[in-house]
């Protein structure tokens, strides 16, 4: 792995990197083999959500979701080796770049020492939580080196790299600068997203008519099919991936593939640099 001193001249050999999204599950869907990858290689991983997915589920009330949720977040991480899992409290649906929340965003990004942030678009159409997630990022980076914002959060000496994430909504806005080949990781992921079960297993077949496909939660080969069938553009390798790569001269990758945009914000790096961070 390549890190700070060898590939940018800015990290230390152990990277730490956040996962910032807006729900429990979203980090595992868009990141999970990257971050295990990461895990693997002995970098430190947390992942932070913002909402406590409350809204979540045709059926279960808030108070009990967002207890399964976070309980489903914990089994994920130990899924992928993730160090830590953070659910901040905030209401599923309610999210919003306010200066209360953005205060929370700095001092977990200080708090974990972080030397990569990934998060999503802030600017796209899509789930108002995830938009507003990307802001708040975008806006706590801002300020992360200055000490008298969150004091009690020592500020960083120099802003992480920044990279976006494309949910389903972000897809036709994403570029594909740094593609990660996940194929030695993408059974810790489908399992991560397993754990989440109240979202890939009935929340997400709930809304698209998908209830009777469910395969038994104990079938792990009937889960895994029904997984790579339905969020098959999360999780293998994409025509546009394979384009951006070749465009860049880079070897192939292989069957799974996970893409991340190098933010306009954040530590100035090359493409190059970014790529190098997360091989």
């Amino acid at each position: 792995m390549t890190g700070r001193d060898s590939a940018a001249g800015m990290f230390a050999d152990r990277l730490r990197v956040l996962v910032v999204a807006a729900h429990p599950d979203e980090p595992d869907e868009y990141v999970g083999g990257t971050a295990a990858r990461l895990a693997q290689a002995g970098h430190g991983v947390k992942f932070l959500s913002l909402t406590n997915g409350d809204a979540g589920h045709q059926s279960t009330p808030r108070k009990a979701l967002a207890r399964r949720r976070a309980a489903e977040a914990y089994a994920a991480a130990r899924e992928l080796g993730v160090q830590e899992y953070e659910v901040l409290d905030a209401h599923d649906g309610e999210l919003t770049p306010s200066i209360a929340m953005r205060r929370k965003v700095v001092s977990r990004i200080r708090r974990w020492q972080a030397d990569v942030v990934i998060t999503f678009h802030d600017e796209c159409p899509g789930h108002l939580d995830n938009r507003a997630a990307g802001r708040l990022v975008r806006e706590a980076i801002s300020v992360v080196g200055l000490p008298n914002v969150v004091p009690r959060a020592p500020a960083l000496a120099t802003e992480p790299v920044c990279l976006l994430m494309p949910d389903h909504d972000a897809l036709a806005h994403h570029r594909h600068d740094v593609v990660v080949d996940v194929d030695a990781t993408i059974e810790a992921k489908l399992r991560a997203c397993a754990a989440h079960a109240s979202q890939f297993l009935e929340f997400a077949p709930w809304q698209r008519g998908l209830l009777d496909q469910v395969p038994p939660a104990d079938d792990w080969d009937a889960v895994r099919a029904f997984l790579l069938e339905h969020w098959e553009p999360y999780l293998r390798t994409q025509p546009e991936m394979r384009a951006a790569v070749a465009a860049a001269g880079l070897a192939p990758v292989g069957e799974y593939a996970e893409s991340f945009q190098l933010a306009d914000y954040g530590r100035a790096v090359t493409v190059d640099e970014a790529r190098a961070l997360l091989s």
